[in-house]
């Protein structure tokens, strides 16, 4: 973890000796030039060295994982890098200004420094020291701890023995343990036995701990003998493409005295021709046990894919890119197990010798308990279960390991499989996504993550790097990615149109990632049932989960923290900002998501280091003039606070990117003004940086420079009048990269005349009355959003001619929702149409007395809500042809029409809901 935090110290050095560079000629520094050079030269060298100590622990981590004497130099690493990190910050106060927005670090002008803050010459002296730090640092490396060479695989067989013993624990593991897997086997032995002659490869995809190598052993023991030849090799990240295929070579020659006798001496090209010229004359079935990297199997392919005679190449992996290396339809991915073959498993594993391996009545509240904690995953299972085979069969003795379950993986020898298997992800993943991981393991168990929040969270942290002409966040879902493909994120929810939405990290994962994190000092978390102080030595992110006492004391000693994230909305509010300001100077993440506090203080605007503030329905009323001075600033939300005017020196926060001041006043979204925005005036403008703008109260100014934001990914604009529509049109075509709009009419009379829209347009929401032929056949609206539309919601439209002919033109709409849109008695939905409608949403169409479903329309469809339509009295026609939905609902109807429901032949066999209409007179 020391390389993470030299990767975001040596950022942070470029950005500053740009900036120094730059001031070095500068008329207001002339009388400290000699400082600033003299500091440029320091940093410059400081910069160099750790580059190098950064290359050189991004090759040693994995060989030196079991060196404690590696271990405890980089302990000593990480905390010169956090001071230079503080002087660097120093720095930035004192001479910076506003620079590239990509690196995500804006800084103020000239010395208006507190006194607090340090002057350039101690900055210089500070540096000057970290210089003899670290060159100590480099002398105590070279005497005392082994450094990478050539000749020494020690440390490096360690971690491939580590990855073949595990590979051998779980091929050695018994029949009884392959629990809920009958059609995962009778699919591998489908795939294997198949009558096609190519040489096909199948893949098994999961995370660690799921059983994809019992599964695989299990099979390759029964399958192997109907092939002329056959080999299992174990493949870790560190393998050596000559021993993997010599270890192949050796085992798929029956006769030991057929191998080429002079096969250690050959050279790649030698084995792979060997291997290559046996194989192809040969039905062979060869297993490539946990392969990490595409590259892997490419390095062996050119040996493996020779034969035709019906021969097959199976991979286990946690990666899916390698997963995708299968050839089509023969992917296998591996899930956790119900909740009742998770319980099959446990008590096989518990009670061995118990009749029907029965449960005792008095241990089954707790086993349940344990199975559960276990989240399916059968490593944790089948581990849990075999420790408490030996366990005494009493209450107190099981409570104590359900309590100490965390304690037990980490540091029981008898689970040590579970943590090793789990580890190797960690160990593996590339140094820039390490810190992403462990970030998410801050959160509490079971806690949703939402993509665009953490996103938001990772840049503001630094973690993110630039990457050619991407922006920062679309980097930042790249890794999100990356780690839901190696199994280290779980994905939770999709949106209509397939992208990823919601996360959550496996119970297990994240146990271990927390004893990563506390080992690395990476973090502190704060629970109610933790005693004493919270804050650790360098610990740099808090996290509260949740407080039963005043923690006001403990933040006088919390000098370096940089991020501080209360997730208990019910914490009793105190002097917190002020303290902050005064000995937090440098904090970077500032998230008081719910608390009860009502002022902002003025010292706010001392946190100059600060990138995202996020003050979400708090009851804060009113944001200090002094905010402006976050020049910092990447992310302010606002959004459910009672703050409905912002400051006008918000303009002044040009590098922001994201902002959200949205005031929900109807939370089922059913009247027209269920929402509320603020206003900008003057000098919107400014803020070209900005993606985000949640929500806008359109005014005349503001309107003429929201075209000026020409960055803008997703908009919400209320308080639209008629009058102001043209100039809004104007500025939204100017928008390139716009793809969610919502635009609100300012009472239920004004006419939203919107008739060209940006083309990349993917969610779109109108609130308001439309203009006659808005939505007509040759609209312009309709031909500049036909492509990328997804989402497309009219709420209060009052349309008289019938919208779904000129809207079944947009064939890539996922999702439909019509609230008080339609003022016409029938909706007919022809065959062909809405080919990828996954959601239609029907809601408050009074005068709507008929639905006609075509056979043929909607074939996606999964879900259809049909609400307060008070005029209908038939359920709709066609329904059935659209089976079998997801979810149905039918939402406020009366008695009468739930009699219908029940009776309707259509909808036998489909589960539905409902709920009765309300009688409001």
């Amino acid at each position: 973890m020391a390389e993470t935090v030299l990767l975001l110290v040596i950022k942070k050095i470029g950005v500053a000796l740009a900036i120094g560079a730059a001031h070095e000629t500068s008329a207001l520094f002339s009388k400290f030039s000699t400082q600033l050079i003299e500091l440029q030269g320091s940093m410059g060298r400081v910069v160099r060295e750790l580059r190098v100590m950064h290359d050189v622990l991004c090759q040693m981590d994995i060989r030196n994982r079991n060196n404690q004497v590696y271990e405890g130099w980089l302990d000593e690493v990480q905390k010169v890098a956090h001071v230079m990190e503080d002087m660097v910050d120093e720095y930035f106060y004192l001479v910076g200004q506003e620079h590239d927005a990509g690196c995500c670090f804006y800084l103020n002008k000239g010395f208006r420094k507190p006194r607090s803050l340090l002057s350039l010459n101690q900055i210089a002296s500070k540096v000057k020291e970290i210089e003899k730090d670290l060159t100590h640092l480099s002398e105590t490396k070279n005497r005392w701890v082994p450094m990478i060479n050539n000749g020494d695989t020690s440390n490096s067989n360690y971690i491939v023995k580590r990855s073949q013993d595990l590979a051998n624990i779980s091929r050695s593991l018994d029949e009884e343990d392959l629990v809920g897997v009958d059609k995962n086997t009778e699919k591998l032995e489908q795939w294997l036995g198949g009558k096609d002659g190519e040489c096909s490869v199948i893949t098994l995809y999961g995370m660690g701990g799921l059983g994809k190598t019992v599964l695989a052993a299990n099979v390759y023991r029964k399958e192997r003998e109907n092939f002329q030849c056959h080999a299992w090799v174990s493949i870790s990240q560190t393998y050596s493409r000559e021993d993997v295929l010599m270890n192949i070579i050796k085992k798929i020659f029956k006769n030991k005295f057929e191998v080429p006798s002079n096969i250690a001496a050959m050279d790649i090209t030698c084995l792979e021709d060997t291997l290559k010229r046996f194989l192809e004359q040969k039905k062979y079935f060869i297993v490539l046990d946990d392969v990490w990297t595409p590259e892997a199997f490419d390095d062996l392919s050119r040996a493996l894919l020779c034969s035709h005679k019906g021969s097959r190449l199976l991979i286990t992996t946690r990666e899916c890119d390698v997963a995708a290396l299968a050839s089509p339809g023969h992917m296998l991915t591996l899930e956790a197990l119900p909740e009742d073959k998770a319980w099959d498993l446990f008590c096989k594993k518990s009670f061995p010798r118990e009749a029907n391996n029965e449960c005792s009545e008095h241990l089954k509240p707790l086993s349940k308990e344990l199975v559960s904690k276990c989240r399916g995953l059968p490593l944790a299972i089948v581990s849990v279960g075999s420790l408490l085979r030996v366990r005494e069969k009493t209450v107190e003795e099981w409570r104590r390991v359900n309590d100490q379950l965390s304690w037990e993986i980490i540091n029981n020898s008898r689970l040590g499989h579970i943590r090793n298997i789990l580890h190797l992800s960690f160990i593996y993943l590339p140094t820039y996504l390490k810190s992403c991981f462990l970030y998410c393991s801050l959160f509490p168990e079971d806690y949703l993550f939402h993509r665009k929040k953490l996103v938001r969270l990772w840049i503001a942290e630094g973690f993110i790097n630039e990457k050619s002409t991407s922006t920062l966040e679309e980097v930042a879902e790249g890794y999100l990615k990356e780690l839901v493909n190696r199994n280290l994120l779980q994905l939770v929810l999709r949106n209509s149109f397939g992208r990823m939405k919601r996360f959550r990290m496996h119970d297990i994962i994240r146990e271990l990632a927390v004893d990563l994190y506390k080992k690395y000092h990476f973090c502190v978390k704060y629970e109610e049932d933790e005693c004493g102080g919270f804050l650790e030595r360098d610990g740099r992110k808090l996290v509260v989960h949740k407080l039963k006492k005043d923690i006001h004391q403990s933040f006088s000693s919390v000098h370096g923290l940089r991020t501080l994230i209360i997730l208990d909305r019910n914490m009793p509010p105190f002097n917190l900002l002020p303290l902050l300001s005064d000995k937090s100077r440098y904090i970077t993440v500032l998230e008081l998501i719910g608390l009860p506090i009502e002022k902002i203080p003025d010292a706010i605007g001392g946190l100059f280091n600060l990138r995202h503030l996020g003050l979400r329905d708090t009851k804060v009323k009113l944001l200090p003039k002094s905010i402006e001075k976050l020049s910092y600033l990447l992310t302010l939300d606002l959004a459910g606070s009672d703050i409905q005017v912002v400051p006008p020196g918000i303009v002044k926060m040009k590098n922001l990117r994201h902002l959200f001041a949205e005031k929900l006043n109807d939370q089922f979204f059913r009247a027209l003004l269920s929402t509320s925005g603020v206003c900008i005036t003057k000098g919107l403008g400014n803020l070209t940086n900005l993606q985000t703008l949640h929500t806008l109260n359109a005014q005349d100014e503001s309107l003429r420079e929201l075209g000026q934001l020409r960055r803008l990914r997703s908009l919400r604009i209320l308080n639209v009048k008629e009058i102001y529509c043209k100039q809004l049109c104007e500025s939204l075509v100017q928008m390139p990269f716009l793809s969610y709009l919502v635009v609100g009419a300012s009472d239920e009379n004004e006419v939203l005349l919107l008739n060209i829209l940006p083309p990349n347009l993917q969610k779109l929401r109108l609130n308001g009355r439309l203009a006659e032929g808005t939505l007509s056949g040759d609209s312009p609206l309709l031909q500049a959003v036909e492509k990328n539309l997804h989402s497309l919601s009219l709420c209060w439209s009052h349309l008289r001619d019938d919208p779904l002919p000129p809207l079944s033109r947009l064939n890539n709409l996922t999702q439909l929702r019509f609230h008080r849109a339609y003022n016409g008695d029938k909706l007919v939905f022809v065959m062909g149409w809405f080919p990828k409608l996954k959601k239609l949403y029907l809601w408050d169409l009074p005068t709507l007395e008929k639905i006609e479903i075509h056979q043929g329309s909607m074939k996606t469809l999964e879900t259809l809500v049909l609400g307060n339509l008070s005029s209908m009295t038939e359920v709709p026609h066609g329904i059935e042809f659209i089976k079998p939905l997801r979810h149905l609902g039918f939402y406020e109807i009366t008695h009468e029409f739930l009699t219908l429901l029940h009776r309707c032949p259509g909808l036998a066999g489909m589960q539905w809901r409902h709920t009765l209409r309300v009688d409001r007179s």
